[in-house]
C-alpha cells in the first residue's frame, strides 16, 4: 500500500512533518510484511497437520465458488434438456449437484416390488456430480478382464480370479494352475479394445418397441453394433434391428444356445457379463469367435441389466453411443421383446429416468419410436465443451472438499502395475481348442498393430501416457488399478 501526500511549498515546518511521517510509513510496511509472513507460516503448518494436503481455506474459497457456479449452470442445461427430450419427465434442481427427475401427473405405476412391498416410485433423486465423474471415467477405462489386471491387482489371482469362475469348488484360487486353465481361454494379456477405437456405436436392446420403427438401416450405419444375449439377427427382423453384428454381451445362461444364436457369424465378439464355467468353456473351444470376460461384476446405480453393461462397454471404446430398443412406457408390467413373449424384468420407470439422465449428460443418445418423427439434431443436449467443464469442476470440487489437492488425471489410481507394449504377451486360448478355433482369427483384436488403430485412439493412448485404467470394484471413483505400458515401443 502506498500513502500519497499533497505537495506543499517547502518550509522548515513541512520538512519536519515529512520527517515524522517517514518512520510511520516504514512501520506500516513492516506490519504488513509481518502479517503476510505469518499467513505463509500458518498455511505451511496447516499442510503438515493435514498430512501434506491443504484443507480448504480462504485462499481457495474463490475457486470453490467458481466450481459451484459452473456446476449450477450445467444443472440448468440438464434441466432444459430433460424438459425438451424427457417425454414428460421433468428435472427439479436441489443444489449444484443434486436433482430430482419426476414423472408427469397421472403416470400409472403398476410395477410392484415384491421385496419392499411397494409400487415403483414416480420420482428419483440423482447426484449429477457423481454421475458425470463416473461416466466420463468410463471413457478412459478398459472394460475387458486381462492378465495384466490380475497380475497388477494385489489379490488378483488368489481372490478376484476365483470370483470370475463358477463351479470352481473353492472360494480362492489356491491352485493357480487350475484357475489359469479356466481363464486362459478368454484372458488376453493386454486390452484387446481401446478408448475411442470406434467413432459411432449402436447398442441395441431387446424391447418390443423396436418393431414400431424401422431402425435397421440406421443401426447398420454405425461403425460397431453391440447386442444383448439371445437377440436374433436375421432377415425377419432386419428392417427393425439391422444385420450388422460386432459385439454381443451375454449372461452365462446363454451358453447352451450360443451356437444357434451366432448362426455362422464367425467375427462377432462375445463378452461374458459375469463368470465363466465348464459349459461356457466347452462352447468357446469349439467356435471361432473371440470371447472375453467383462471386467466389472459389482455395480450399484440407477438402472440394471445387460443393457447397462453394454453401454459401459460401448462408452469405453466409442466416441458416440446411440441406443435403440430401450424404450419403456409408464405403466408397463412386463418387458416386451421384439422376438419372443414378454417376460418380467427390471423396474421400467427407474430405468427410463436414469437413461434420460445419461442422455442429458452426453453419455448416450436415445432413439425411440416416440421420437422417430422429430428432427434429431441433439442441440438441446449440453455440448462436449460444457460437459468437460462440468467434469473438471466436479472433480476439483470433490478433491477440494476431501483435501486431496491437484492429483492430475491419475488421481484415482490406488494400485499401479507395469506391462510391456500393447502388442506383447500371449493371446487368449488353450491347447485343447478345436481345429475350428485354432485356425480362426479369434485373436485378431489382440494382435492388432497399434498403428492400425484410429488416430483418435492413438492420440488418447499418448494423452494417457500409455496407462490403462481398470476399476477395482463397483462404482468407487477413487479405486482404480492403473497399468503402465511402454509409450516408446508403440510410437
Amino acid at each position: 500500500m502506498t500513502t500519497r501526500y499533497l505537495k506543499a511549498p517547502f518550509s522548515s515546518s513541512s520538512s519536519a512533518n515529512h520527517n515524522i511521517r517517514r518512520p510511520a510509513a516504514a512501520l506500516l510496511h513492516l506490519v504488513c510484511a509481518a502479517a503476510v509472513f505469518s499467513l505463509i507460516v500458518f498455511l505451511i503448518q496447516s499442510s503438515f497437520f493435514t498430512g501434506g494436503k491443504l484443507k480448504p481455506t480462504l485462499v481457495n474459497l474463490h475457486n470453490k465458488d467458481d466450481e459451484i457456479r459452473i456446476l449450477s449452470d450445467f444443472q440448468f442445461s440438464v434441466q432444459q434438456c430433460v424438459a425438451n427430450r424427457g417425454l414428460g419427465l421433468t428435472a427439479h434442481i436441489i443444489d449444484h449437484c443434486k436433482l430430482v427427475l419426476k414423472f408427469p401427473q397421472g403416470t400409472n405405476s403398476t410395477w410392484y416390488n415384491e421385496q419392499f412391498k411397494i409400487f415403483e416410485p414416480l420420482e428419483y433423486t440423482y447426484d449429477v456430480c457423481e454421475a458425470i465423474l463416473l461416466w466420463e471415467q468410463y471413457r478412459n477405462m478398459t472394460t475387458v478382464l486381462t492378465r495384466e489386471y490380475l497380475d497388477a491387482r494385489p489379490d488378483g489371482w488368489l481372490d478376484y480370479a476365483a470370483k470370475r469362475i463358477a463351479q470352481l469348488g473353492a472360494d480362492k484360487c489356491y491352485n493357480r494352475t487350475l484357475c489359469e486353465e479356466h481363464l486362459n481361454l478368454l484372458l488376453p494379456a493386454k486390452p484387446p479394445f481401446h478408448p475411442r477405437q470406434f467413432q459411432t456405436c449402436a447398442v441395441v436392446g431387446n424391447s418390443g418397441d423396436l418393431l414400431k420403427t424401422e431402425f435397421g438401416e440406421e443401426i447398420d450405419g454405425h461403425e460397431a453394433v453391440i447386442r444383448d444375449n439371445e437377440a436374433p439377427v436375421n432377415e425377419k427382423y432386419a428392417k427393425y434391428v439391422g444385420l450388422k453384428r460386432d459385439f454381443r454381451l451375454v449372461v452365462r445362461g446363454a451358453a447352451r444356445n450360443m451356437v444357434t444364436i451366432l448362426n455362422g457369424s464367425t467375427d462377432e465378439v462375445l463378452i461374458i457379463k459375469s463368470v465363466t464355467h465348464r459349459d461356457f468353456n466347452a462352447m468357446i473351444k469349439g467356435i471361432p469367435n473371440p470371447v472375453y470376460l467383462f471386467q466389472g461384476i459389482v455395480l450399484r446405480r440407477g438402472a440394471k441389466g445387460t443393457g447397462m453393461k453394454s453401454i459401459e462397454l460401448a462408452l469405453s471404446m466409442c466416441d458416440i453411443v446411440d441406443i435403440y430398443g430401450f424404450t419403456v412406457d409408464p405403466g408397463y408390467t412386463e418387458w416386451t421383446r421384439y422376438f419372443s413373449e414378454p417376460k418380467k424384468g427390471h423396474n421400467p420407470l427407474q430405468g427410463r429416468a436414469y437413461y434420460q439422465l445419461l442422455e442429458c449428460l452426453g453419455v448416450i443418445r436415445i432413439h425411440s419410436p416416440m421420437r422417430s418423427k422429430r428432427k434429431q439434431d441433439w442441440s438441446d443436449v449440453p455440448s462436449r465443451e460444457m460437459i468437460q467443464r462440468a467434469h473438471v469442476a466436479a472433480l476439483r470440487l470433490k478433491r477440494t472438499l476431501s483435501g486431496q489437492g491437484g492429483l492430475g488425471q491419475f488421481g484415482s489410481c490406488n494400485v499401479w502395475g507395469n506391462a510391456g507394449s500393447y502388442s506383447s504377451g500371449p493371446v487368449s486360448g488353450s491347447p485343447d481348442m478345436s481345429y475350428v478355433r485354432k485356425n480362426s482369427n479369434y485373436s485378431k483384436w489382440e494382435v492388432m498393430p497399434f498403428n492400425s488403430l484410429r488416430k483418435e485412439a492413438q492420440d488418447h493412448f499418448v494423452q494417457m501416457d500409455g496407462v490403462s485404467l481398470y476399476k477395482m470394484d463397483g462404482n468407487k471413483l477413487e479405486d482404480l488399478v492403473c497399468v503402465r505400458h511402454s509409450l516408446k515401443s508403440e510410437s
